[in-house]
């Protein structure tokens, strides 16, 4: 049997494959606190405070500041918000498709924090007065977002971009059983040759045509009729560091703290694609069916519709340390400092794809699934450093501010065993194109009785990457995360406290291009842009603390 005309794409999807990137870099070396409901509330502005279990991976010297001994749990709930439709780039001749803007909310409920903490009092006037034991359990990461965006388009496809990307690869060796195994071509050229959406341009074995185009007399490509397409992305997970802690109280004049900390992470995406015909009868496709000289017939089909599926997960676990200082030098002033070293962590990676054509003529409809692909490697992350300034003024309240600086550009990929130079080239992108990432925390606490407390806070974060603009100069991204937070505590005349927070965070904006741009003029320069998403990402979290001291 040959096909005459078909095609996909999955380009500029998604990683498959062996194949990480400095945003994968980026992703699994953040660490955005969570910590418990007053922490939260205050913005994590505590460098300089301490006294609190959600702090202690800010400061490890915080948890000497308490004079007693505490256990805490903290549920939350989160909430995502996805707003999600195309964009128009600068200089596009022509308007982008996903014009159908998406709202979509995605709700998860999980325990961001949990720790105890032993403090066991020397009884001395001077030198050590306390030392502090602990174990915590707080979430440093939130991978969680679910969005979705449709629209038409009649310029560009995915299945055309597929097929532009796989040229030069054998039409037989994609179509191997052993494909996976034995043949170079990347894994996503495989599924669309064996699912139907890639097919021969007549008989070169090395050229192609997707389902979704068509051919003139003059030999030129294009897509054979409007589309209607459906970008679809979920995201879940989290990263908690697990930290072992020791602290001591020096003459209540010096803190200071170690951590050793166990990071672990899960991530988990799965994106789907489909591309359908708004009119089938403007794809045709015609078959030719071989039996034999006299018996050699041509059967016409349409085009119905294409679906592309995309799953990656990625566990990893790391190993660091923490080491922090605070002095009350006078009065209420209180400052703070605490260095983190680079983290070692080995993640091992899974993922697989799928895709499938269907037709008019179901006769013709194809699927095609790959293995479960898998690779190991470490990864290690950058070297950070916070500090902290803090006023309490007496038992009435308090404002704190923090800042905290982190190094990307010195992020590492490292292979297992003994090879080398794997990723060079990533690590190389690593230097030139992520930078020094500024957090600026703030927060303020107010008792207008002792039992009563309100909280405020805001978080400023800015993005570490970089890009290179028309003059060739790199050059920093600007993007933002915004964090805003309040929140209410109570604590008892006895042992019992509880604190309630809520705080909503607006993440920088993310553009998404679901498949590579293919269709170029002369000059090399693009003739019609793939059609960009833009998603506009925003996190609600609501968290309430329970605990006691004794």
């Amino acid at each position: 049997m040959k096909k005459t005309a078909l095609v996909l794409s999955l380009a500029a999807l998604s990683v498959y494959g062996n194949a990480q990137t400095i945003q994968d870099a980026l992703l699994f070396s953040e660490s955005n606190y969570e910590g418990t409901a007053r922490t939260l509330a205050m913005g994590n502005a505590f460098t300089a405070l301490g006294g609190d279990l959600g702090a202690v991976n800010i400061n490890p010297a915080g948890s000497a500041v308490a004079r007693y001994s505490q256990i805490t749990i903290t549920p939350a709930l989160n909430i995502s918000v996805n707003t999600a439709g195309g964009t128009t780039l600068p200089g596009e001749s022509v308007p982008g498709g996903f014009g159908n803007r998406m709202e979509n909310t995605f709700t998860k409920f999980n325990i961001p924090n949990f720790g105890i903490a032993m403090n066991f009092d020397t009884h001395r006037t001077s030198g050590i007065k306390n030392v502090s034991l602990g174990f915590t359990a707080n979430t440093t990461n939130r991978f969680q977002g679910h969005m979705m965006t449709s629209g038409t388009n009649e310029h560009t496809s995915f299945m055309g971009s597929e097929a532009y990307y796989a040229g030069g690869y054998d039409f037989g060796s994609l179509l191997d059983e052993n494909a996976y195994d034995r043949y170079g071509a990347p894994w996503r050229t495989i599924v669309a040759a064996q699912s139907g959406m890639i097919s021969n341009l007549t008989d070169n074995p090395t050229e192609y045509i997707g389902s979704s185009e068509k051919i003139d007399e003059n030999g030129n490509i294009s897509v054979a009729g409007p589309l209607k397409q459906h970008y679809q992305k979920m995201t879940t997970g989290f990263k908690y560091d697990y930290v072992f802690n020791l602290g001591f109280n020096i003459s209540d004049f010096i803190y200071i703290g170690a951590n050793l900390g166990i990071s672990s992470f899960n991530y988990d995406s799965a994106i789907r694609y489909t591309e359908s015909a708004i009119d089938p009868d403007d794809f045709e496709l015609i078959y030719t069916i071989d039996g034999g000289t006299e018996n050699e017939q041509e059967v016409t089909t349409y085009f119905n519709e294409m679906l592309y599926n995309y799953r990656y997960s990625a566990t990893g676990t790391g190993i660091y340390g923490k080491f922090g200082i605070l002095v009350t030098p006078a009065g209420g002033l209180r400052i703070g400092a605490a260095v983190q070293t680079p983290a070692s962590t080995t993640i091992l990676e899974n993922w697989r794809e799928s895709g499938a054509t269907t037709y008019t003529h179901s006769e013709f409809d194809m699927s095609s699934e790959s293995p479960l692909g898998e690779y190991k490697y470490r990864l290690i992350s950058p070297l950070r450093a916070n500090f902290g300034l803090a006023y309490t003024f007496g038992t009435f309240g308090l404002v704190s501010v923090d800042y905290e600086i982190c190094d990307y550009g010195s992020m590492k990929f490292r292979e297992l065993g003994m090879q080398s130079g794997e990723f060079d080239i990533q690590n190389e992108d690593i230097m030139n194109f992520m930078g020094t990432s500024h957090m600026l925390r703030a927060g303020v606490e107010i008792k207008p009785v002792p039992q009563f407390a309100i909280r405020a806070g805001y978080g400023l974060t800015t993005s570490p990457e970089k890009y290179q603009n028309q003059e060739g100069i790199i050059e920093y991204t600007g993007a933002m995360t915004h964090k805003g937070s309040f929140g209410l505590g109570y604590n008892s005349n006895g042992s019992f406290f509880a604190d309630i927070a809520c705080s909503y965070t607006k993440y920088s904006d993310e553009y998404i291009l679901p498949y590579d741009d293919y269709i170029f003029d002369q000059d090399g320069n693009v003739a019609y842009y793939t059609p960009e998403i833009l998603n506009k990402r925003s996190l609600w979290t609501v968290m309430l603390t329970l605990g006691f001291r004794f």
